[in-house]
Protein backbone atom coordinates (compact mmCIF):
# COMPACT_ATOMS: atom_id res chain seq x y z
CA UNK A 1 0.00 0.00 0.00
CA UNK A 2 2.58 2.38 1.07
CA UNK A 3 4.38 1.59 -2.22
CA UNK A 4 1.74 2.25 -4.25
CA UNK A 5 1.15 5.57 -2.71
CA UNK A 6 4.87 6.61 -3.12
CA UNK A 7 4.48 6.08 -6.77
CA UNK A 8 1.27 8.21 -7.17
CA UNK A 9 2.93 10.66 -4.86
CA UNK A 10 6.05 10.48 -7.66
CA UNK A 11 4.00 10.67 -10.76
CA UNK A 12 1.77 13.41 -9.08
CA UNK A 13 5.38 15.98 -8.38
CA UNK A 14 6.17 15.11 -12.20
CA UNK A 15 3.09 15.96 -13.49
CA UNK A 16 2.92 19.42 -11.20
CA UNK A 17 6.70 19.97 -12.11
CA UNK A 18 5.59 19.66 -15.97
CA UNK A 19 2.76 22.22 -15.85
CA UNK A 20 5.01 24.26 -13.73
CA UNK A 21 7.23 24.09 -16.73
CA UNK A 22 4.56 24.76 -19.34
CA UNK A 23 3.32 27.75 -17.52
CA UNK A 24 7.22 29.58 -17.38
CA UNK A 25 7.44 28.60 -21.05
CA UNK A 26 4.16 30.46 -21.85
CA UNK A 27 4.79 33.36 -19.41
CA UNK A 28 8.37 33.63 -21.28
CA UNK A 29 7.15 33.41 -24.83
CA UNK A 30 4.47 35.80 -24.28
CA UNK A 31 6.52 38.63 -23.04
CA UNK A 32 9.21 37.79 -25.62
CA UNK A 33 5.91 38.48 -27.96
CA UNK A 34 5.03 41.61 -26.29
CA UNK A 35 8.25 42.40 -26.78
CA UNK A 36 8.52 42.16 -30.14
CA UNK A 37 5.34 43.44 -30.70
CA UNK A 38 5.91 47.32 -30.70
CA UNK A 39 8.92 47.52 -33.53
CA UNK A 40 6.58 44.70 -35.56
CA UNK A 41 3.30 47.20 -35.21
CA UNK A 42 5.65 50.19 -36.18
CA UNK A 43 7.42 48.54 -39.20
CA UNK A 44 3.76 46.76 -40.38
CA UNK A 45 2.45 50.87 -39.97
CA UNK A 46 5.46 52.21 -42.14
CA UNK A 47 5.09 50.16 -44.75
CA UNK A 48 1.51 49.89 -45.51
CA UNK A 49 0.49 53.35 -43.87
CA UNK A 50 -1.76 52.53 -41.33
CA UNK A 51 -3.03 54.34 -39.04
CA UNK A 52 -1.39 57.92 -40.92
CA UNK A 53 2.03 56.30 -40.61
CA UNK A 54 4.03 58.41 -43.61
CA UNK A 55 6.29 56.58 -45.73
CA UNK A 56 9.79 57.04 -45.81
CA UNK A 57 11.38 56.82 -49.39
CA UNK A 58 15.26 57.70 -51.00
CA UNK A 59 13.87 59.43 -54.36
CA UNK A 60 11.65 62.45 -55.49
CA UNK A 61 8.73 61.82 -57.21
CA UNK A 62 9.04 61.62 -60.74
CA UNK A 63 5.56 62.97 -61.47
CA UNK A 64 3.67 66.00 -60.25
CA UNK A 65 0.55 66.88 -60.78
CA UNK A 66 -1.40 69.80 -62.20
CA UNK A 67 -3.73 69.25 -58.24
CA UNK A 68 -3.17 71.60 -55.43
CA UNK A 69 -2.88 69.82 -51.91
CA UNK A 70 -2.23 71.82 -48.37
CA UNK A 71 -0.36 70.50 -45.82
CA UNK A 72 -0.17 72.03 -41.93
CA UNK A 73 2.06 71.02 -39.36
CA UNK A 74 1.09 69.79 -35.65
CA UNK A 75 3.81 70.37 -33.42
CA UNK A 76 3.77 68.60 -29.96
CA UNK A 77 6.34 67.80 -26.77
CA UNK A 78 5.08 65.12 -24.66
CA UNK A 79 5.58 65.72 -20.47
CA UNK A 80 9.33 65.44 -19.67
CA UNK A 81 10.47 66.85 -22.70
CA UNK A 82 11.64 70.48 -21.54
CA UNK A 83 11.35 71.93 -25.70
CA UNK A 84 9.63 74.36 -27.37
CA UNK A 85 9.15 72.97 -30.43
CA UNK A 86 7.56 74.56 -33.95
CA UNK A 87 7.59 74.80 -37.51
CA UNK A 88 8.47 77.59 -39.33
CA UNK A 89 4.99 77.77 -41.73
CA UNK A 90 2.04 76.65 -39.97
CA UNK A 91 1.04 75.09 -43.58
CA UNK A 92 2.20 75.32 -47.65
CA UNK A 93 0.38 74.78 -50.53
CA UNK A 94 1.82 72.77 -53.18
CA UNK A 95 1.25 70.44 -56.28
CA UNK A 96 0.70 66.35 -55.68
CA UNK A 97 4.21 65.30 -56.41
CA UNK A 98 5.59 68.49 -55.93
CA UNK A 99 9.24 67.78 -53.30
CA UNK A 100 8.94 70.70 -50.62
CA UNK A 101 11.22 71.61 -47.72
CA UNK A 102 9.41 72.85 -44.56
CA UNK A 103 12.09 73.51 -41.04
CA UNK A 104 11.25 72.85 -38.04
CA UNK A 105 12.51 75.08 -34.92
CA UNK A 106 13.65 73.08 -31.53
CA UNK A 107 15.02 74.75 -28.53
CA UNK A 108 15.97 72.87 -25.44
CA UNK A 109 14.75 75.08 -22.67
CA UNK A 110 16.76 73.33 -19.92
CA UNK A 111 20.44 73.60 -18.32
CA UNK A 112 20.32 69.77 -18.97
CA UNK A 113 21.44 68.06 -22.20
CA UNK A 114 18.60 66.06 -22.78
CA UNK A 115 17.34 63.69 -25.47
CA UNK A 116 14.21 63.35 -27.48
CA UNK A 117 12.33 60.95 -30.47
CA UNK A 118 9.89 62.42 -32.98
CA UNK A 119 6.60 60.21 -33.54
CA UNK A 120 4.75 61.40 -36.45
CA UNK A 121 1.32 60.81 -38.73
CA UNK A 122 -1.31 62.18 -41.18
CA UNK A 123 -4.30 62.59 -41.07
CA UNK A 124 -6.67 61.74 -42.49
CA UNK A 125 -4.97 58.61 -41.69
CA UNK A 126 -5.99 56.96 -45.15
CA UNK A 127 -3.38 59.53 -46.94
CA UNK A 128 -0.64 57.82 -44.62
CA UNK A 129 -0.06 55.59 -47.21
CA UNK A 130 0.49 58.58 -49.61
CA UNK A 131 2.92 60.74 -47.76
CA UNK A 132 6.36 59.71 -48.32
CA UNK A 133 9.67 61.71 -46.42
CA UNK A 134 13.19 61.92 -48.15
CA UNK A 135 14.35 63.73 -45.11
CA UNK A 136 13.44 63.93 -41.57
CA UNK A 137 14.49 64.59 -38.11
CA UNK A 138 12.17 61.72 -36.70
CA UNK A 139 14.72 58.96 -38.69
CA UNK A 140 16.86 59.14 -35.70
CA UNK A 141 16.74 60.29 -31.83
CA UNK A 142 18.03 64.19 -31.36
CA UNK A 143 20.23 65.53 -28.91
CA UNK A 144 20.40 69.03 -27.75
CA UNK A 145 22.55 70.72 -25.62
CA UNK A 146 21.62 72.76 -22.59
CA UNK A 147 19.50 76.20 -24.03
CA UNK A 148 20.51 75.13 -27.68
CA UNK A 149 18.53 75.82 -31.12
CA UNK A 150 18.41 73.64 -33.78
CA UNK A 151 16.81 73.81 -37.57
CA UNK A 152 15.62 70.63 -38.77
CA UNK A 153 14.45 70.09 -42.06
CA UNK A 154 11.71 67.56 -43.08
CA UNK A 155 11.85 67.55 -47.31
CA UNK A 156 8.36 65.34 -48.46
CA UNK A 157 5.90 65.09 -51.28
CA UNK A 158 2.15 63.61 -51.68
CA UNK A 159 2.13 60.70 -53.53
CA UNK A 160 0.14 61.24 -56.95
CA UNK A 161 -1.35 58.15 -56.77
CA UNK A 162 -3.37 59.57 -53.83
CA UNK A 163 -5.72 60.72 -56.62
CA UNK A 164 -6.52 57.23 -57.73
CA UNK A 165 -7.81 55.49 -54.88
CA UNK A 166 -11.20 55.59 -54.02
CA UNK A 167 -10.52 56.68 -50.37
CA UNK A 168 -8.64 59.70 -51.05
CA UNK A 169 -8.80 60.71 -54.48
CA UNK A 170 -11.29 64.22 -52.58
CA UNK A 171 -8.49 64.83 -50.19
CA UNK A 172 -7.39 68.26 -50.75
CA UNK A 173 -5.50 69.13 -47.27
CA UNK A 174 -3.57 67.20 -45.15
CA UNK A 175 -1.71 67.32 -41.56
CA UNK A 176 1.29 65.83 -40.58
CA UNK A 177 1.40 65.62 -36.82
CA UNK A 178 4.95 65.78 -34.55
CA UNK A 179 5.32 64.77 -30.53
CA UNK A 180 8.66 64.51 -29.42
CA UNK A 181 9.09 61.64 -26.56
CA UNK A 182 11.72 61.71 -24.09
CA UNK A 183 14.29 59.08 -24.61
CA UNK A 184 16.82 58.00 -21.78
CA UNK A 185 20.05 57.97 -21.66
CA UNK A 186 20.92 61.34 -23.16
CA UNK A 187 24.38 62.47 -24.33
CA UNK A 188 26.27 65.33 -22.93
CA UNK A 189 27.04 68.06 -25.46
CA UNK A 190 29.18 70.69 -24.88
CA UNK A 191 27.25 73.65 -26.70
CA UNK A 192 25.96 74.62 -29.65
CA UNK A 193 28.65 74.45 -31.91
CA UNK A 194 27.51 71.31 -33.84
CA UNK A 195 23.71 72.06 -34.29
CA UNK A 196 22.13 71.18 -36.99
CA UNK A 197 21.53 73.62 -39.99
CA UNK A 198 19.73 73.13 -42.51
CA UNK A 199 20.69 71.12 -45.93
CA UNK A 200 20.29 72.51 -49.39
CA UNK A 201 19.23 69.98 -51.40
CA UNK A 202 18.51 70.15 -55.02
CA UNK A 203 14.97 68.96 -55.66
Amino acid sequence: MEEGTTTKARTAGRNNGLVVAMCLSFVVGMSAMCAAAVPLYRIFCEVTGFNGTTQRVDQVSSVILDKPVTVSFDTNVAPGVPWDFQSEQKSVTMKIGETVQVNFLVENKSDQPTRGQAIFNVTPVEAGAYFNKVQCFCFNETDLAPGEKREMPVVFYVDPEITKAEETKTITALTLSYTFYPRDGAKPVASNDGAAKVVEKKL
